[in-house]
């Protein structure tokens, strides 16, 4: 074959590759699937959503009792450990009751003494009366033992208020709680000479249960605090550091003025406390709950994105294309976000693939649907 012949016959062949190509691709244009963008989605839903303010708060005691004697005395018994759980009449210290216990026997014994005499008086001033009406006694007699015997009854007050002085300074010997609460640390032991009123004092109990934590606000919501005050009890949750269960508790004291250094507003929350997970110093993290927004479309913060013109959403349609809907968010609670328009209970937003997507294009969810 000569060599045109053989360039002829390699451009037909050539042609002939380029148009089997050629059509092979033409064909598998035709034939392709549309892209789809796997995404994951849930449901929006409508439900009550609490209306929260939140703060740090720090905790203190209830009450705190600083213990002290009412006597002089020595110190015989500690009843109690430092660090210790007591209940409002638990024995706490003993002192030394001979001195008292003797000033009472002396005292109850001028007592008797002075209402025999006092007896004695009253039968004398009798006498007199009937002498002085039979006209044998004279009046200076009369009324000077009517005198002498109401001085006597006199005497007989004063003796028995002497007794009961020292019967209690007798009680003061034995020292109770109180209140219920936990003890401090010990500050006097056996053998000590305690006084009356003394610094410091012989230990100190902190009433834990219930207990208080203190929290500010800032200042403009304090008209909302007033408001919903004036509706009901507020709910007040408490979450100690490292803790996963909040306590609850109720909102009991709102401060009379507003702080001008800070804009703030002091409030304060009980909380019964019964397993003493609050301690006193101790921070929290609170939440006061003001109201309800009843029946509010939400769904999960996620699903909301920002763009040049504001908040939107991707809503996934029946025909599994997105649509992109520009909607008007209210409050972030938990991880769920009040959307004020744009969406419905019931639809359902693309929560994560978001940048993949644009609208109109088809999506195959990945991932179960959430009912929220």
């Amino acid at each position: 074959m000569s060599r045109h012949s053989r360039v002829a016959v390699f451009i037909v062949s050539l042609v002939a590759a380029i148009a089997a190509v050629c059509g092979c691709t033409t064909k598998t244009a035709q034939t392709a699937p549309m892209f789809v963008v796997p995404v994951t989605v849930a449901k929006a839903t409508q439900k009550n959503i609490p209306v929260n303010l939140t703060a740090i708060g720090s905790a203190s005691a209830y009450s705190t009792v600083s213990v002290e004697s009412q006597v002089n005395a020595e110190l015989e018994e500690v009843h109690i450990k430092e660090g210790q759980f007591v209940k409002k009449g638990d024995l706490l210290f003993t002192l030394d009751a001979r001195p008292f216990q003797a000033s009472l026997e002396q005292a109850q014994a001028n007592l008797a003494r002075d209402q025999a005499q006092a007896q004695l008086d009253e039968v004398q001033a009798q006498r007199y009366e009937q002498l002085y009406k039979a006209g044998v006694g004279t009046k200076e007699q009369y009324d000077q033992q009517q005198s002498t015997y109401q001085a006597q009854v006199a005497a007989v007050h004063a003796d028995q208020a002497a007794v009961v002085s020292a019967q209690l300074q007798v009680s003061y010997c034995q020292i109770y709680a109180p209140v219920s609460g936990r003890t401090g640390a010990l500050q006097v032991y056996p053998g000590n000479i305690v006084k009356a009123d003394s610094t410091p004092a012989l230990i100190v109990i902190n009433q834990v249960n219930p207990i208080y934590i203190s929290f500010s606000v800032p200042q403009q919501y304090l008209g909302q605090v007033q408001k919903f005050m004036n509706r009901g009890a507020l709910r007040v949750e408490a979450m100690p550091y490292g803790d996963t269960k909040p306590e609850v508790g109720y909102l009991s004291f709102v401060d009379n003025q507003v702080d001008n250094t800070t804009g703030t507003v002091a409030l304060k929350a009980s909380f019964q406390n019964a397993d003493y997970r609050l301690w006193p110093g101790q921070f929290s993290n609170v939440l006061l709950r003001l109201a309800e927004d009843e029946n509010a479309t939400v769904v999960p913060t996620q699903a909301v994105q920002t763009g040049q013109n504001g908040d939107y959403i991707y809503v996934v349609k029946s025909d599994m294309t997105v649509e992109q809907r520009t909607v008007k968010v209210g409050r972030a609670v938990e991880g769920e976000t009040v959307i004020l328009s744009g969406v419905q209970p019931g639809d359902t937003v693309v929560t994560d693939g978001q940048l993949r997507i644009i609208p109109g294009i088809k999506v195959q969810v990945t991932a179960p649907v959430s009912q929220g």
